[in-house]
């Protein structure tokens, strides 16, 4: 570069930074702006002989970020100076953390150790998806240190992706498609809608580019249009407004590029028929006493004017989300027969609206009042730190939860609680309380009985019924759809296999002692291979469940002495050893090795679809051919649309289980003598059997005999004979059988 270029570059490093002070949000003490000072000497000292791609100084993209967090976000001094610094301990030999600690604190250090961490994850070449799923939960930890560290991150994004142009397309399709998977939803839940909807439509832009193009050139042609009609719109109202005596300006908002597109594709419906693409905005000045009254005023006053939608009315100033959102949302029948929506904020509500996380602070008012924020990372954090969950499954419940809409439903005293749209009454219970969740054994909404899979709506009040007796099962997975819910069923289902392993092994070690066999390392690892399993909790589990019998364990005790040379001779090495005290921790991942139709869960012949070729694991459906048989497709799959849509009456209901988790329907009848006590002796034994669950039960009698009809669930054959037995031995009983 020239003596000149390199004049003209400092110049302009120069306005960029006093630009940062000037546009900052929040009032930034002499304090602030040395810290902030202090940050830039360092970010330009180690990023000095950097450049970006695209030929510029490196130091304009900290101060980019730096002045995202100050004026869009809104966030402190504290976290300018960790924006400017988010890039240096990474890129620069000379700065360490503690450096960062010893000349800015702290808490600066914190966040940009954090950043520091994030970017190295990212830096991982060719990750599967499981890989880069897991990379994204160690994100997420980051929050535990300070929530400061994700915002900034998110900024750190929104710039990258708005000067993007000079990447190879390859890299630009990976980074548009991890902000859409992962970085809109984020800035959506911590309430950042403003950079959510820009991250949305750059994202667009990169992966469906003549989709966005297309839209935008679309949405150019008709912005003369748009703002005639809402010149036309806001001419109606402003007269009553005026003379209510209102502070207010009113403005139109265009829809985004990428809502815009979502609608075409939802509604099957082409650009010119989307008919809300655009919504018009009153924000009203107003003291903090007032703005409910002065909102539903102005209400008033609009469907004065405009018939209002009873549908699409949406108060957010009653029961605002759990990202502080405030507003009231209405649709009116605007002039030429447009719907037009409506959305009413006070300038406190838009301030949040805007800012998120930052504005909230600000105007927080009641300190003991718990702050959504602060409660919903309370809450991920207990999801993400539990190392047994499957990292893949953790970031796609986590992004439902991210973007779900919301419900909000009460609980038998009146407390209004939010919850994610689609939850049921199973996702309630866990939400009032793990240990609710736990014990639950039935639920009322609207004080009428309904199954634990009832999918809740918004106004419902609901009942937990709970009992001591009450555990979960592997069915209470299909009954939620909350990150928490599943998360606790999935660990408490360990903890039950793991009971039911521990179990196992001593049954295993009595049964082995009576074919001469000692259980120790070398014959657990022998019977782990020889039953195909993947680890010794498996074994256990079996043993202890009744899937593995007698039987089978004297044909492996006959063919021993060649399966032990077999074993010694090719030293077999697994990758789940037993550890020196037999134990073992459980694999993450679910072992689903077989298919299952319908409500009753029957086993049928099927073939996997070659269109989208399903995996075990995989959300599945059925499909019956006309003379193929059923056929598997996943759930997204290319065709699955047009079969549901076309052939809804030959869909089947499928699913991917674990056999040794998979529960079968059993009928027993009884018969024998009536006597009194004897219906309660029989409950006690099919309650107290371990892995039996009765579904009916029916007792007839008649001249002194009985006969009684149980169905019961159970996991296997083998569990079905034992109760069998212990029936048989009850006083008066005559006959047990299995129909």
């Amino acid at each position: 570069m020239t003596a000149e270029e390199i004049e003209i570059e400092n110049a302009a490093i120069t306005k960029a930074y006093k630009e940062l002070l000037k546009v900052s949000y929040t009032t930034l003490s002499d304090d602030d702006k040395k810290l902030i000072r202090g940050a830039f000497e360092v970010a330009l000292d180690g990023h000095k002989n950097q450049r970006r791609k695209s030929g510029e100084a490196y130091i304009f993209h900290p101060l980019a970020v730096a002045k995202i967090v100050a004026q869009e976000i809104g966030l402190d001094g504290t976290s300018i100076a960790a924006a400017l610094l988010h890039d240096v301990v990474e890129d620069s030999p000379d700065y360490e953390i503690e450096d960062i600690e010893k000349r800015f604190g702290k808490t600066v250090a914190t966040i940009v150790d954090g950043l520091t961490k994030i970017s190295s994850l990212s830096k991982e070449k060719d990750m599967d998806v499981s890989l880069q799923a897991e990379n994204f939960r160690k994100m997420l930890l980051t929050l535990n240190d300070d929530v400061r560290v994700i915002i900034i991150k998110i900024a750190d994004r929104l710039h990258n992706m708005q000067t993007m142009d000079s990447m190879r397309p390859d890299k630009q399709e990976k980074i548009a498609s991890e902000t859409l998977y992962i970085y809109a939803p984020l800035a959506h839940r911590i309430g950042l809608y403003n950079i959510k909807t820009e991250l949305e439509d750059l994202g667009l832009k990169y992966t469906e580019p003549d989709t966005y193009y297309d839209i935008l050139g679309k949405i150019k042609e008709s912005k003369e249009d748009q703002d005639k009609y809402i010149e036309q719109f806001s001419d109606v109202i402003k007269k009553s407004l005026d003379k209510e005596l209102f502070n207010y300006t009113i403005k139109g908002r265009p829809k985004s590029i990428f809502s815009i597109r979502r609608k075409m594709l939802k509604q099957g419906v082409s650009f010119d028929e989307v008919y809300d693409k655009f919504a018009i905005r009153i924000i009203y000045k107003s003291d903090i006493e007032n703005e409910k009254f002065f909102a539903w005023k102005i209400y008033s006053i609009v469907t004065d004017h405009f018939r209002p939608n009873p549908t699409r009315l949406r108060d957010w100033i009653s029961s605002p989300k759990t990202t502080g959102y405030e507003a009231l949302h209405i649709t009116v029948m605007g002039p030429k027969g447009r719907w037009v929506e409506v959305q009413i904020r006070s300038e406190r509500m838009n301030e949040i609206a805007e800012k998120g996380y930052a504005a909230h602070y600000k105007y927080k008012q009641d300190k003991e009042k718990e702050d959504n924020l602060d409660a919903w990372i309370n809450r991920l954090q207990e999801a993400l730190e539990n190392p047994e969950t499957n990292a893949v499954d953790f970031v796609e419940q986590f992004k439902l939860n991210l973007y779900s809409k919301e419900i909000f439903v009460f609980t038998p005293k009146g407390d209004l609680k939010s919850l994610p749209k689609g939850a049921t009454a199973l996702d309630f219970a866990f939400n009032i309380h793990t240990e609710v969740g736990m014990k639950t054994r039935g639920a009322r909404v609207n004080g009428k009985l309904v199954p634990l899979s009832h999918e809740l709506k918004s106004g419902d009040q609901v009942d937990i019924l709970t009992s001591e007796t009450a555990k979960p099962n592997p069915n209470w997975l299909d009954y939620t759809s909350t990150a928490r819910a599943r998360s606790k069923i999935k660990s408490a289902l360990r903890e039950d296999k793991k009971r039911i392993g521990e179990e196992g092994k001593e049954i295993l070690r009595r049964k082995l002692k009576q074919l001469k066999i000692t259980l120790n390392e070398a014959s657990t690892n022998e019977l782990v291979n020889y039953f195909k399993l993947k680890t010794s909790l498996d074994l256990f589990y079996r043993v202890g469940n009744g899937s593995i019998d007698n039987t089978m364990l004297k044909n492996f005790a006959s063919s021993r002495s060649n399966a032990l040379m077999s074993f010694i001779k090719n030293k077999i090495t697994r990758k789940a050893t037993v550890k020196k005290d037999d134990t073992e921790k459980e694999d993450a991942t679910v072992s689903y090795d077989s298919l299952v139709f319908g409500k009753e869960e029957e086993k049928l012949d099927y073939k996997l679809a070659n269109c989208c070729n399903p995996i075990p694991g995989d959300p599945v459906f059925g499909f019956l051919t006309v003379s193929d048989g059923i056929k598997v497709h996943k759930k997204n799959c290319p065709n699955a649309i047009s079969l549901q849509s076309n052939y809804a009456y030959r869909i089947m209901p499928a699913k991917w289980v674990d056999s040794t988790q998979q529960e079968f329907l059993g009928k027993i009848v009884i018969t024998g003598i009536d006597n009194m006590g004897l219906v309660n002796e029989i409950t006690q034994i099919i309650s107290s059997n371990m892995n039996v669950n009765m579904k009916s039960l029916n007792f007839e009698s008649n001249d002194g005999l009985f006969t009684g009809k149980i169905n019961l669930v159970v996991k296997n054959n083998n569990t079905i004979k034992k109760l069998i037995e212990k029936l048989k031995k009850i006083n008066g009983i005559d006959k047990v059988t299995r129909v």
